[in-house]
């Protein structure tokens, strides 16, 4: 993709966090084209809104926006399946943080519990851990979406209709648990909602702030 060279530089430069001042003739030299041609780029950047942009005398102001910072995530997450040994573990690493307490609702749906059983091998505790990312995990997360999942089918129990889902078997500090993931979800990219045969909080004996390292269960992977 034309957009992933020059954000990756653009990154490098310090525009991941901040805005960073730059001409078109100083980008250039970091992507060995025509000043023109990189003014031509960096507008284009800016209308498929992988950057924001203020011209300023002398340059221009310019900080990547999400969805920039996505693309790289993307590949990164590439990078590493093409480097990382197949039969590696997927470890991901964050911190523990407060929920809005909606999982215990979803979770006890008898048309949910039933298939966690069935399929997940494990009963659930009602509720939810919900784990904060740190940076570099939110990008191997994209790893974790290339193993088969656990697929949760969407019923109707008459009054509402709840939503499909997917799940991934993981261990949390060396527990059985899985990632849920509901199909039509707003959360952001480093966030994971877990659940557990076993409220994790109480076992792992868990304060919101602690540090946890989940590992990816890989028995199932999916295709190239």
């Amino acid at each position: 993709m034309y957009a992933a060279e020059p954000l990756k530089k653009l990154a490098l430069l310090g525009a991941t966090d901040k805005h960073i001042k730059i001409s078109s003739a100083e980008f250039a030299q970091y992507t060995t084209t025509s000043s023109k041609t990189t003014a031509r780029l960096l507008k284009q950047l800016e209308d498929d809104k992988y950057i924001e942009r203020q011209l300023v005398p002398g340059g221009q102001k310019i900080i990547l926006t999400c969805n920039g910072i996505d693309l790289l995530r993307k590949e990164y997450a590439e990078y590493q399946r093409i480097f990382c040994r197949d039969d590696a573990n997927i470890e991901l690493h964050g911190k523990v943080i407060a929920g809005l307490g909606e999982g215990q609702y979803y979770i006890a749906q008898h048309g949910y519990m039933s298939q966690f059983s069935e399929k997940l091998g494990f009963h659930p505790f009602p509720g939810t851990l919900n784990i904060k990312l740190n940076e570099a995990s939110v990008a191997t997360r994209q790893l974790m979406e290339c193993t088969e999942p656990v697929l949760i089918e969407g019923f109707n129990d008459k009054e509402r209709t709840f939503g499909a889902g997917k799940c991934y078997p993981i261990r949390i500090n060396g527990t059985k648990s899985a990632v849920i993931i509901p199909e039509r979800t707003h959360y952001p990219a480093n966030l994971l909602e877990i659940i557990a045969p076993v409220n994790l909080r109480e076992k792992l004996h868990l304060i919101d702030g602690e540090e946890v390292k989940i590992v990816v269960e890989k028995k199932n992977k999916c295709e190239g």
